[in-house]
């Protein structure tokens, strides 16, 4: 956002995507940063239609991997993103080529105490999450590799594309913990639990077709020579999205992650109640008046 790259100079803005313009955009070039990570949320350049995007961005030596500062920086970006009410899909992707997120960082990992260990992954936990409920749909364009806490980043987002060649697993019980930021939930929730404990349980790494094959990406594409070829796809995605009434799409992410953890008597109560919201909205009367008219609909998101 504006407001992030005038008071913080390692955010910087990137222009958001009107839809007759997203597949003109190429993989933005890399941002001056200091060793520490960079999240930078977008600007707008035409209200309503507008694609935000969540650009992970350390420098190749360190791999996104994730710090203090990386956490501190990307829950500022999320709480910007929450209350914004203009963004219609966002897209988290990587500026370090073949790398989404490789995890933990290591080597500040080693030299806390274990009294802060706890915590800062209790902090981390609610990053994810606060990802997970960001009110629009959220993709995971990853183009390279994720692991652990990346790929436990990319399992709160909504929908996930990934490259063929990309490589992604919960590899934590390589090292003697577990996945602590959601994964050994969100995990069994979207493949199935059995498959979910084998691959955890062996901290197995698989490819990005391997991934789409069991259900863990929603579209896997072969990478271009440009190593950006998921952000791509993630953008042709969330055109798709921004064109629906996003009263309507926020509320269908509601309904949907709500019912999904509950019986269904008590989903549909809170579908009904979804439903409702949307009822009064000057976008659903555009939408039965463009219909009439023989036009696309312009949605305003009121």
């Amino acid at each position: 956002m504006a407001s992030l790259a005038s008071t913080n100079p390692i955010f910087a803005d990137e222009a958001a995507i009107r839809r007759s313009q997203a597949r003109a955009i190429s993989s933005p070039p890399p941002i001056a940063a200091p060793s520490n990570a960079a999240i930078t949320g977008a600007g707008k350049v035409d209200n309503p239609e507008t694609i935000a995007l969540s650009l992970l961005t350390k420098g190749p030596t360190s791999k996104n991997a994730i710090s203090a500062r990386f956490l501190h920086l990307f829950t500022e970006a999320l709480e910007s993103l929450k209350h914004d009410k203009s963004v219609r899909a966002v897209i988290v992707r990587s500026n370090v080529p073949g790398i989404f997120c490789a995890g933990a960082d290591l080597k500040e990992r080693a030299k806390m105490a274990q009294s802060d260990v706890g915590p800062f992954v209790s902090k981390l936990r609610a990053m994810v999450s606060g990802l997970s409920t960001l009110p629009a749909p959220v993709i995971a364009a990853l183009d390279g590799a994720a692991m652990g806490g990346g790929l436990e980043i990319a399992l709160a987002c909504d929908l996930r594309i990934a490259a063929s060649s990309a490589k992604m697993g919960l590899v934590e019980a390589k090292l003697a913990i577990l996945p602590g930021a959601g994964g050994s939930q969100r995990l069994p929730r979207l493949i199935g639990v059995p498959l979910a404990k084998e691959l955890i349980f062996t901290g197995r790494v698989i490819d990005g077709k391997a991934a789409h094959e069991i259900g863990l990406v929603n579209h896997v594409v072969d990478q271009n020579k440009d190593g950006d070829a998921a952000y791509h796809r993630a953008l042709e995605l969330a055109e798709e999205i921004s064109a629906n009434g996003p009263v309507a799409v926020r509320m269908a992410k509601l309904a949907i992650n709500y019912g999904s953890e509950v019986d269904l008597a008590t989903g549909l109560a809170f579908e009904e109640t979804c439903y409702a919201q949307v009822i009064p909205t000057k976008d659903r009367l555009e939408g039965l008046q463009a219909f009439r008219e023989k036009r696309t609909p312009k949605y305003l998101g009121e």
